[in-house]
């Protein structure tokens, strides 16, 4: 039997701002990565999310980005080691101290955007986040891109980890996400090709790149975006996909 977590980042409303369906989401999703504040999301929003996701039984994580509310967190920064284990530090601190206030329990920390993107690649920047994560809370999952930089560092460092992978978006032939600069391939909008992709990641661990050729891939837990107009839709919709394709949609344990 195939298992596979479905996540949803969320909480990325901030002020008077309004992004996204968290509520309704949450009732077809295992997992939440909630934002911590710099990229999106406030200390209002992060109770609130919090609460939501214990009351519908959905496993928290952390979603730390980059200090960049107007780039929304997806604007590469130059940052050191340092720095950005500061930033873990600080952003999944906060969260954790809302979850253990309610009462709950973290599962897990997914880096947001940029921050997430330049780990899968950079070593120095992902062992810097691994620690932090460790030095948190070792039992914590750290979710990052399948085979990636980050995946590696957090086994070094000895966390558990998840390899992330994507509905909605194409890969290159070395398992890399297709930029979403100047890229009109880099998403993909067919809800059915996207639910295709992910059931046969699961269940081959393969996935087609933009080349043509196969790629390996591991699939713990599945991203889909909770920001777009049919999210709730698709989020509804993939839940029905995986089951009827006898794949068990849990959180990682």
């Amino acid at each position: 039997m195939h298992r596979v977590d479905l996540n949803c980042d969320m909480g990325e409303s901030f002020g008077v701002y309004r992004i996204g369906n968290d509520e309704e989401i949450l009732n077809y999703i295992t997992s939440a990565s909630i934002a911590c504040g710099f990229h999106a999301g406030d200390p209002s929003k992060m109770r609130r999310t919090v609460h939501m996701a214990l009351e519908k039984g959905v496993s928290i994580g952390a979603h730390p980005g980059f200090p960049d509310l107007i780039g929304f967190g997806r604007r590469n920064m130059a940052i050191t080691p340092e720095e950005a284990y500061d930033l873990i530090v600080y952003q999944v601190g906060a969260l954790y101290a809302f979850v253990k206030a309610a009462g709950g329990k973290m599962q897990h920390v997914k880096p947001h955007g940029a921050l997430y993107n330049m780990a899968a690649k950079d070593q120095a920047l992902s062992e810097a986040i691994a620690k932090a994560v460790y030095d948190i809370d070792p039992t914590l999952v750290l979710f990052g891109l399948a085979g990636s930089e980050l995946i590696k560092a957090g086994e070094r460092v000895g966390l558990k980890t998840a390899n992330e992978v994507f509905a909605d978006r194409t890969y290159q032939h070395d398992g890399s996400l297709t930029s979403r600069r100047g890229d009109p391939n880099a998403l993909i909008n067919d809800e059915q090709v996207a639910i295709q992709q992910v059931i046969r990641m699961v269940k081959e661990g393969k996935v087609r790149s933009q080349q043509g050729v196969d790629v390996n891939i591991q699939a713990d837990t599945v991203c889909i975006h909770g920001d777009g107009p049919h999210a709730l839709t698709f989020a509804k919709k993939i839940r029905e996909k995986l089951a009827e394709s006898e794949i068990v949609v849990q959180s990682i344990r």
